[in-house]
């Protein structure tokens, strides 16, 4: 597959380096190799959680799409259009999609009026995208754009993957301008004792046999585990009013099956 640079002039600033991109809507003509698999023993840290993730998705990106759609019921949809109303973007503003995937928030951004720029660790999920956004292949917590030069920010079930939650509101906090705004959607466990005893047999048993049977058995045995990676709600608002965004925001959706953080920066 071609490779791509992305060379824009964005609004009053020009980006002079991004890693690798790769062309949208063009579907990978190879399996992307695996170098490092997600550990079915335990869950990993530091850099080898950040080797792990990036091969995982790069291993389930052709049917992601597929898997994500059944395993959710296509709820998935309803809640990134549930993120874009709740962060209220203003009009035409240059929104960064986090952990961009196949381009889910980029199609929402774009439909909504703005110009949305994906951001991804994985290639293999980049080159599987069905946005004609801009993609960019790179690390969340070190993105490559200036500081104060974009207008918000979206992140689609990926703050569990990430290797140091700090270190991404603290570059949530450098990229965006003062008055900019994010919405950042995660699952989560009910409080409700019912709902939790449910959603305990659903992604514990029934998640990872649809992926296993779809798609890699690994990636969907991690997919429940994974939410132990996450702080409470307290403290990641916590951890966001320390970033500069005073008026951060917790909102339990679906009963508590999801998250989704909001804030504006000061």
């Amino acid at each position: 597959m071609e490779n791509r640079f992305i060379f824009e002039l964005l609004g009053d600033f020009r980006i002079r380096f991004f890693h690798a991109a790769v062309p949208p809507a063009r579907k990978p003509t190879a399996t992307v190799h695996v170098v490092d698999s997600m550990p079915t023993d335990h869950l990993p840290e530091g850099d080898q959680k950040r080797q792990a993730v990036r091969s995982m998705f790069d291993t389930i990106a052709p049917r992601y799409d597929l898997v994500n759609r059944i395993m959710t019921f296509r709820m998935d949809v309803g809640l990134r259009r549930k993120t874009m109303k709740v962060a209220d973007f203003e009009p035409s503003s240059t929104v960064l999609d986090l952990a961009a995937g196949t381009g889910d928030f980029c199609i929402e951004l774009e439909k909504g009026g703005h110009r949305a720029i994906g951001v991804d660790l994985s290639y293999g999920m980049l080159a599987a995208a069905r946005t004609g956004a801009p993609l960019v292949q790179g690390d969340l917590l070190a993105l490559p754009f200036p500081d104060g030069s974009v207008d918000g920010a979206v992140c689609g079930y990926a703050l569990r993957n990430l290797v140091e939650l700090p270190a991404f509101f603290d570059e949530l906090g450098r990229v965006i301008r003062p008055g900019g705004r994010i919405g950042l959607l995660d699952v989560s466990r009910p409080d409700s004792r019912l709902l939790r005893s449910g959603y305990d047999i659903y992604f514990n048993r029934v998640v990872p046999k649809i992926g296993a049977a779809l798609s890699d058995a690994a990636a969907y045995d991690y997919l429940p585990r994974s939410l132990s990676y996450l702080p409470d709600r307290e403290e990641m608002v916590a951890m966001l009013r320390r970033t500069g965004f005073t008026d951060a925001e917790h909102r339990q959706l679906q009963g508590g099956l999801s998250q989704l953080l909001s804030a504006t920066k000061d």
